[in-house]
């Protein structure tokens, strides 16, 4: 007499086995080894192997060199959930009014340990733009949101300190006396500017939203090309910025914005200059 099988069981345990994959993923770990994920799975290798390659190629994870990360596909999907569906809804309408006051795609940002991840985007009208998607992750230590993060976020310079500080330009910060300089420009304007840290011919304006108890909840930021905004227009732009993540933050029901006092004011900037190769002005960088 044939055996009776239950036909969901296969499904399930390779749903098991995938979940097992994705707990090797951690703020502690975040780049694993496939013979990292192999041994803490206890899968043979091969079938390890296999797996690991299916859900590169479903966007599950993504491969640099021997080394895998959370994909970005994962990320777009669990964005919702893990940022709270209320935010997004409060905040995408004021996005909405940064994008249409200053005709550059706005951005709302949120911490994961080392990196930053968009959960809602206001894309530009532009024909020539810089795409901004939402679950896309950059690190916090290039870019204007960044350095937010850095400026209101105890636990953000904590998680960066674990990390290497990447080069991605000739102007990206690599040591921490820039980071904690640009950190202070942050505080003291409630906003910041970047060009050209991340990527050459992008830039970004930065400001902190606050939730009720005070806390930074999120960064509401301008990304936009070189070629249209350049560090003259940061006096005109910042404070827009500013005064949009401060609607923000009203918009969570905190009562005072923190830090953003001053950040209506342009002459407020003052912008240091180095030379190029040594860093670019601390209250210019990019996204």
């Amino acid at each position: 007499m044939a055996k009776l099988t239950n036909p969901g069981s296969a499904p399930i345990l390779v749903l098991r086995k995938v979940s097992d994959i994705l707990s090797c993923f951690s703020i502690e770990s975040p780049e694993p080894t496939l013979q990292q994920i192999a041994r803490q799975t206890g899968l043979p290798a091969s079938t390890c192997q296999r797996l690991v390659q299916n859900m590169v190629r479903d966007g599950f994870l993504d491969r640099d060199g021997d080394r895998y990360r959370i994909g970005l596909r994962l990320v777009q999907w669990a964005t919702p959930g893990t940022f709270g569906l209320d935010i997004v809804r409060l905040v995408r309408p004021i996005l909405q009014e940064l994008r249409d006051q200053t005709g550059e795609t706005a951005c709302l940002y949120i911490r994961d340990g080392a990196l930053r991840t968009i959960v809602a985007v206001a894309e530009t009208r532009h024909v020539v733009m810089r795409p901004f998607l939402i679950g896309q992750v950059m690190p916090i230590h290039a870019g204007a949101p960044g350095k937010i993060f850095l400026a209101f976020d105890p636990e953000a310079r904590t998680a960066l300190a674990n990390t290497e500080l990447t080069r991605y330009t000739e102007i990206t910060p690599d040591n921490w006396s820039l980071l904690d300089e640009q950190a202070q420009l942050a505080r003291t304007q409630g906003y910041y500017a970047a060009f050209g840290e991340r990527n050459k011919d992008v830039g970004s304006i930065g400001a902190p939203v606050f939730n009720h108890t005070g806390q930074l909840a999120a960064v509401l930021g301008l990304g936009f090309p070189t070629l249209r905004v350049g560090p003259d227009d940061v006096p005109r732009l910042g404070p827009a910025v500013a005064q949009a993540a401060q609607r923000a933050s009203a918009a969570l029901g905190h009562a005072n914005a923190v830090g953003s006092g001053d950040s209506a004011n342009p002459d407020r900037v003052r912008p240091t200059t180095e030379n190029r190769k040594g860093r670019k002005a601390a209250s210019s960088g990019n996204p």
